[in-house]
């Protein structure tokens, strides 16, 4: 297979809709053998990792996803029919993330990596076929004298280039530091819409999160996070909705939403295929 060499200049940071609203990655840096497993409307997702292995990939090490997403989606949209097979220096996957390219980064990039790689994915999500797909989240990786070369699942250069399943994403979100805080922005930059927001229980968010703080501890923490108000472009507010403790969030007035504007773009309506706008 022929690779594809990553587009440095100009390529707006995007992320797959459906890594961004189901369970996919360990919300805490400390390793995590665990499964995750979700299902919902009839889909199910589950993601697994050997008992000797690194350990779940983390929603830090879910950044190099973010990072090859925006590269098939800006291949795709100039027109250059990128494939899964990706070619990259690795100080430009490390900067195109906002983050430094000494040792310690170069190290932390490698040990991502490999738990992309050790991270076995099987899901019913865009499945055409009764049993669903089976897949790492990155297939393998290699690295030699012009970079790294990253080969990317069949089902995630589908969800990109074919179904086209993408929202751009604030660089303001690359800086969250907490893995709650992560996980939350990505839950409302999928589901809080334009004008009128979105409410949901803060139970119903922690059964969605995969996390294996206990629930009180987790509802505390969104609870914290909502008190501050506002999380990187979007307003919190606690709420009372249906009798339940609830968050509820919209864009903010103050927005550094780089998406704020753009056309067709429709965070708050139901996950179909080919809803999602650039």
């Amino acid at each position: 297979m022929r690779d594809f060499p990553a587009i440095h200049a100009g390529a707006p940071v995007r992320d797959a809709i459906d890594l961004m609203v189901w369970p996919c990655f360990s919300l805490a840096k400390r390793p995590r053998h665990r499964p995750l497993y979700h299902h919902r409307a009839g889909d199910h997702l589950r993601v697994s990792t050997p008992a000797a292995g690194p350990g779940l990939a983390t929603l830090w090490d879910a950044d190099l996803l973010i990072w090859a997403v925006s590269q098939l989606a800006e291949g795709r949209d100039r027109g250059l029919q990128p494939v899964p097979l990706l070619r990259a220096p690795a100080f430009q996957v490390l900067r195109f993330l906002g983050r430094g390219t000494g040792r310690a980064q170069y190290v932390a990039l490698a040990q991502a990596l490999d738990r992309l790689a050790a991270s076995e994915v099987e899901t019913t999500l865009g499945a055409t076929v009764a049993e669903g797909h089976r897949f790492h989240w990155i297939e393998k990786w290699t690295a030699d004298g012009d970079g790294l070369i990253i080969l990317l699942p069949e089902w995630l250069w589908t969800a990109v280039v074919i179904r086209r399943r993408v929202l751009r994403i604030d660089r303001a979100y690359l800086r969250l530091t907490g893995g709650v805080e992560r996980w939350l922005w990505r839950l409302l930059r999928r589901h809080a819409g334009l004008s009128t927001g979105w409410t949901i229980a803060l139970a119903d968010l922690q059964a969605r999160s995969g996390s294996l703080a206990r629930p009180v501890d987790f509802i505390a923490d969104l609870r914290g996070i909502a008190r501050g108000g506002v999380l990187a472009g979007y307003a919190l507010t606690l709420v009372r909705h249906h009798g339940r403790e609830a968050l509820h969030a919209a864009r903010s007035t103050e927005s550094v939403h780089s998406a704020a504007v753009v056309p067709g773009d429709k965070p708050g309506v139901s996950s179909t295929d080919g809803e999602a706008q650039l």
